[in-house]
């Protein structure tokens, strides 16, 4: 896997990780309330960040299409532009709701965006990132789901529809489709039964990784799977606005508003 990043977090600075705030779910005041909160996240961590990653959902329904972007949100993105233009490094995950970024974020933000797992090290420790969607044994109906998502045939197709109806279809689809979101269970199944935990195993036979970083669970659990290896699930920002931080020593789970 490619390396983006091989860093030593500045003394007093932290590196910080968040995913899922399904902005647009389930409707407008919800989803406008959640996205100010999480602005005021952002607000409060820029005295000491010494980079951030967005770890895929941030939106409950995303399609790039050619001239055309989803409508809304002006508020998050016009923040993290701002985050850029200060010189914060951010990285961006997409996830299973919002996979079809094909450029907007590079090109506006100035952030880019990784579609597959990716590591980092930092501070000497190695870092596994991924939003956690298709990876590990099993869930072969999304799989497969999300492999026509991701062909070239399929997204031409999808883009060949109106942006109004498009957009629609979508948000119904997100919403809805439990084979997308793809979680068993929006509560922790017992290390046997996590597909992600399990996957991290098998990425431990071949490398030593000291922290997995998912999103897609929905659940905020830090659970060891070695001796000097942790998966950390980073919840949500629906039920727990929670988000995990590396002070350049350790990897912590927090909860915004509950410090």
């Amino acid at each position: 896997m490619t390396k983006l990043l091989n860093d030593v977090v500045t003394s007093g600075k932290k590196i910080y990780f968040a995913s899922d705030l399904h902005l647009g779910f389930p409707d407008h005041a919800a989803s406008l309330e959640r996205e100010k909160r999480f602005i005021n996240w952002l607000d409060d961590i820029i005295k000491d960040a010494e980079a951030l990653y967005l770890v895929g959902d941030i939106f409950d329904f995303w399609f790039e299409y050619k001239q055309v972007v989803p409508k809304g949100y002006v508020r998050l993105l016009g923040k993290l532009a701002e985050l850029r233009d200060k010189g914060l490094p951010i990285y961006s995950f997409s996830g299973n709701h919002d996979q079809w970024m094909f450029g907007y974020f590079e090109e506006e933000l100035n952030i880019p965006v990784y579609h597959h797992p990716k590591e980092i090290t930092i501070n000497n420790k190695l870092f596994h990132i991924a939003h956690g969607d298709g990876l590990g044994p099993g869930d072969n109906g999304y799989k497969f789901i999300r492999y026509l998502f991701h062909s070239k045939i399929g997204r031409w197709l999808f883009a060949r529809v109106h942006p109004n109806l498009g957009v629609w279809l979508g948000q119904k689809w997100s919403k809805n489709n439990g084979l997308l979101n793809a979680r068993e269970s929006e509560s922790y199944q017992g290390e046997n039964k996590e597909w992600l935990i399990n996957y991290a195993k098998k990425v431990l036979e071949k490398k030593p990784v000291d922290y997995f970083i998912f999103g897609h669970r929905h659940i905020a659990v830090d659970v060891p799977v070695s001796d000097k290896s942790r998966v950390i699930y980073l919840g949500d920002w629906i039920s727990f606005d929670s988000y995990a931080v590396f002070d350049g020593n350790d990897v912590a789970l927090k909860f915004y508003g509950k410090e």
